[in-house]
């Protein structure tokens, strides 16, 4: 699970980023937060994993606890804004949400993209998994993408079918980054291993990090 390009760590400047906004007909950007507050940034792949569906969900009340904190929240997913919206017209979120759908983002983070090797291609169908609990028992990895998207009930636009061929096996992080736009902490999936994709940073760890930025 590694890449050539190291992710971007704690310490080091968060890259810039300027990207369309989902909920409104406007552009977001790190500047927007620089010198007014520190910011929780999800980067997600696009709406045809059902892993970043719930990590969307699971984001909710983690947002209103980093606001108590003085701390803003923004998810970025892998999609088109107009695939997003028409997503999140059945499925609305009051998370502040941006679209890229070229992993731009992801790209100037470091977000390792496996290659599909085929030592990768058996990790996937031999690791057991069971994110948050979802299911009644731990599945390989590709069977839970399964199963989460047939309990979903979700369907892939064109769209997202395009996008899997062009993103998969994109992996995922979240990075917490001060009000002077220093990352000060950073969780990148599958940093254990394959037994690591799927997983969302527990809500104590992410506010603990927001809670040290105060000292």
């Amino acid at each position: 699970m590694t890449d050539s390009h190291q992710p971007v760590a704690p310490g080091q400047p968060a890259p810039n980023f300027q990207l369309p906004a989902i909920d409104r007909p406007e552009t977001v950007s790190l500047a927007d937060y620089r010198g007014r507050s520190p910011l929780f940034l999800a980067l997600m792949v696009g709406l045809w994993c059902p892993f970043c569906r719930r990590h969307i969900a699971q984001m909710g009340p983690i947002e209103t606890q980093l606001k108590t904190l003085g701390v803003e929240t923004l998810g970025v997913v892998a999609t088109t804004p107009e695939n997003a919206r028409l997503y999140f017209k059945f499925r609305p979120t009051r998370l502040r949400l941006a679209a890229d759908p070229e992993l731009s983002t992801h790209r100037a983070y470091g977000l390792p993209k496996p290659a599909p090797t085929p030592e990768f291609m058996q990790a996937l169908q031999t690791t057991h998994i069971n994110p948050e609990g979802a299911l009644p028992e731990p599945l390989p990895i590709m069977q839970v993408a399964e199963a989460l998207t047939k309990a979903d009930g979700y369907v892939n636009t064109p769209t997202d079918t395009a996008e899997v061929e062009r993103q998969w096996p994109q992996l995922k992080g979240q990075f917490l980054i001060d009000r002077d736009g220093v990352v000060r902490w950073a969780n990148i999936e599958g940093t254990e291993g394959p037994a690591g994709i799927g997983k969302f940073p527990p809500a104590e760890e992410i506010i603990a990090a927001a809670k040290a930025l105060r000292n």
